[in-house]
């Protein structure tokens, strides 16, 4: 079962209100997206330690409703 851009969104900006948050669907499958979030909860951490952020907000649909998500965060400029 794919997910919906709109879910992916909604999941994140549930966890990092003050987030720009943009996905893209990749494939057109709903099953492989890019998601560009920028966050002020990013700020001193490593790009890993951001990305496994965003794959909690995902609340374990990463794997399962969602199969790939190419990740690019930051804290605001």
């Amino acid at each position: 079962m794919a997910m919906r851009s709109q879910d992916i969104q909604a999941l994140i900006r549930d966890a990092f209100p003050d987030a720009n948050v943009e996905i893209r669907d990749l494939a057109g499958d709903g099953d492989h997206y890019a998601a560009t979030v920028i966050a002020e909860a990013f700020r001193g951490k490593t790009r890993v330690e951001q990305h496994q952020m965003v794959y909690a907000a995902l609340k374990g649909k990463m794997g399962g409703e969602l199969h790939a998500l190419a990740l690019t965060t930051s804290p605001p400029a």
